[in-house]
């Protein structure tokens, strides 16, 4: 009894550190970037490229998914009032029948957005390939990262970790009933996200050739 009693405690101890430092953690990813946070676009900077980040257009089910179209309705409305000039579309590209970058290239094309103006990154299978992409490979070190306010934050994260100008403009989100899943998840991608920078030395899966953007 009193060994089980030792053990009991000592998971409680454990498992209160583990709880405090993921506290911290996200203390330290909201506090350190949300003034680069943006939601009224009169206010936002204007900057040549976006880096839209992907997600999945559907759920399963089929049902769309409503982060995706907001962040894409989100990039069209930068185009449109003239706060960038060009679009990094990066996401996830694991089949052939999943694609998010041309998933984004078409629903921005549908809400106006000219093909000319968008380069697909086939590479972007996690939030930190995206970004680190957008600098070492397409040469971009000052960017608007759309995506939605929750995500932003890691985001902002790790381009400020690799000395990029970054800012985020924050897409509509569902109501926290709807978005309970994806919020807990983030708070745990957070911490992830430190020990990648800070003690894991974690680099994107795929780098590759130098690409120029058509910016005139």
């Amino acid at each position: 009894m009193k060994a089980f009693k030792k053990i009991a405690r000592i998971s409680l101890i454990l498992l209160a550190c583990m709880l405090s430092g993921v506290a911290v953690a996200n203390m330290w990813v909201i506090l350190s970037t949300d003034d680069q946070v943006f939601h009224e676009i009169d206010s936002l900077p204007e900057t040549d490229v976006a880096l839209v980040l992907g997600t999945s257009k559907r759920l399963r089910g089929g049902y769309v998914n409503s982060f995706f179209a907001y962040r894409m309705e989100a990039a069209a409305r930068l185009f449109k009032e003239g706060k960038v000039r060009h679009f990094i579309l990066s996401g996830d590209n694991n089949t052939v029948y999943y694609n998010e970058p041309v998933d984004m290239q078409k629903a921005l094309m549908d809400l106006g957005v000219p093909d000319s103006v968008i380069t697909l990154d086939y590479a972007g299978f996690r939030t930190l390939d995206s970004v680190v992409r957008s600098k070492e490979i397409f040469g971009q070190n000052s960017i608007i990262i759309v995506t939605q306010e929750f995500h932003s934050y890691r985001a902002l994260f790790i381009a400020e970790h690799y000395d990029m100008r970054a800012v985020a403009y924050a897409a509509e989100v569902q109501p926290l009933d709807k978005s309970f899943k994806v919020l807990a998840r983030e708070m745990l991608a957070r911490p992830k996200a430190i020990l990648d920078l800070y003690f894991l030395d974690i680099s994107p899966k795929f780098l590759g050739k130098k690409e120029t953007l058509p910016i005139d």
